[in-house]
């Protein structure tokens, strides 16, 4: 299994730019995200005016400034989602959707803000018919009926997964447009999904016009949230909880950007990226002090 110093869950600004400091301290990482670096910066097409150093650059722009300088610097993107981190004491176990696992001594979420809320049903039945991961979790739903919520149509390819496997897959788009399948037992509903209901495990999916009958809820969105990701970490509504180093309450991690809440900026987003790792690199220093001692 892979092992690095610090894992980074996000490609903005602060994933960025806590890639560049790590970097710079001779951590190994890996950065999870997109290659496209974050949705947020490809959309705004107005100049953004109080950025230090960039004057009146696009978002769109922006980004490819940054791209440029993160290739510059030898520092690589992975396009794998991360399912779940898994605080083992001294060390970190990311669980990807592909089904892969990765070690790290060190954590630091900058995956953005996600909006809304999780359904009602949803952390309570985690682990029992709600799940994150269609590749981790398919095996365990053999020949059954299993109920996906798709983010976007990269999921798509999840549930044509799905349905080599279970026996009946419902699919539910919280999107528009085509929606392809290459299996015929996936049967599209387009309603709006409300509530997650079961007893000592899930049982159904409620919606505004019905309720699906489920031996599994498959929630795949672009990222999860916070405290979905992390199981134990403490957040504030959608923001996680920080101090003024970017710690979390869980000993190693550590959050930047967006994802520790208002204000939504670029210029502190980049800064706390830099905090954040400045911490990460003193803690696995102060580690590695300890351990020779």
């Amino acid at each position: 299994m892979a092992r690095y110093d610090i894992a980074i869950i996000g490609s903005g600004p602060a994933g960025l730019e806590a890639a560049l400091t790590a970097k710079n301290r001779n951590k190994s990482i890996i950065v999870f995200g997109s290659r496209n670096l974050s949705n947020k910066m490809q959309v705004i097409e107005h100049p953004i005016t109080n950025y230090l150093g960039l004057k009146n650059v696009t978002g769109k722009q922006m980004a490819e400034i940054f791209l440029d300088q993160i290739q510059d610097a030898g520092i690589a993107i992975t396009e794998k989602k991360v399912a779940t981190v898994y605080a083992m004491g001294s060390y970190f176990t990311l669980q990807l959707s592909d089904a892969d696992f990765i070690e790290a001594d060190a954590v630091i979420l900058a995956a953005g803000v996600i909006a809304g809320k999780p359904y009602p049903g949803e952390s309570e039945f985690l682990g029992r018919g709600v799940s994150y991961c269609a590749t981790c979790d398919a095996p365990l739903y053999k020949g059954k009926k299993v109920t996906v919520i798709g983010g976007s149509q990269a999921e798509e390819n999840e549930s044509d997964f799905l349905a080599e496997i279970c026996s009946e897959v419902t699919y539910i788009p919280l999107y528009s447009g085509e929606i392809s399948f290459t299996h015929d037992n996936i049967k599209v509903v387009r309603e709006k999904p409300v509530e997650i209901l079961g007893g000592t495990k899930a049982t159904s999916l409620k919606t505004n016009q019905s309720e699906i009958a489920s031996d599994c809820v498959f929630i795949l969105r672009e990222a999860q949230f916070p405290g979905q990701l992390v199981p134990g970490l403490e957040t504030d509504g959608a923001a996680v909880k920080v101090d003024r180093m970017m710690k979390t309450n869980i000993n190693g991690l550590f959050a930047a950007g967006d994802i520790t809440g208002l204000p939504y900026q670029f210029t502190k987003s980049a800064g706390e990226g830099n905090v954040a790792a400045l911490s990460a690199a003193a803690y696995l220093d102060q580690k590695k002090r300890n351990a020779q001692k």
